[in-house]
């Protein structure tokens, strides 16, 4: 995982289910995961893949990832390109799920960040800044396990490297 992440926000509301994230008329891409990002939060914004570019953020409310246990959730939110969410608050098994595979996932106020800001995230300090603003928002510290498993890129890669 890299120290300094950048590019921009796209804000979502509160809520944001599996559901939203990887819509269920997909199901039957589940196996092709590549193909499966192509439909990253369709339901919540239908532009949302047209409009990132790799490295961008998902931003939200309160709540993000609640619904159904969809490990593929998480793992589409990467494949896409994002390069970590930002959020009031996750469901935990979607937060859990993230860290597994990889995916940095951060509680923090988001209420200041509006879709477009560019935004440098430095995930290890738990630190967010809007280089559009100046704001800076410090995100609830990860526990160092975690942050094991998300330096070395998801939870395989860390018992592949013998850490269990």
């Amino acid at each position: 995982m890299r120290e300094e992440l950048r590019g921009r926000a796209h804000v979502f509301g509160e809520n944001i289910s599996t559901d939203l994230i990887c819509p269920g008329k997909y199901f039957h891409l589940r196996s092709d995961i590549k193909k499966l990002a192509r439909h990253t939060l369709e339901d919540a914004d239908p532009e949302f893949i047209k409009k990132m570019s790799p490295g961008d953020f998902v931003v939200a409310g309160k709540n993000f990832g609640c619904g159904s246990s969809r490990e593929h959730a998480p793992l589409i939110i990467k494949e896409s390109g994002v390069s970590a969410v930002l959020a009031v608050s996750f469901a935990r098994i979607f937060f859990r799920n993230a860290i597994n595979i990889g995916l940095p996932v951060l509680e923090c106020d988001t209420s200041s960040i509006k879709s477009g800001n560019e935004l440098l995230v430095k995930p290890l300090e738990g630190a967010v800044e809007n280089l559009d603003t100046g704001d800076k928002i410090q995100a609830a510290p990860l526990m160092d396990a975690m942050l094991e498993i998300l330096e070395a890129g998801g939870l395989k890669e860390f018992v592949r490297k013998g850490n269990l």
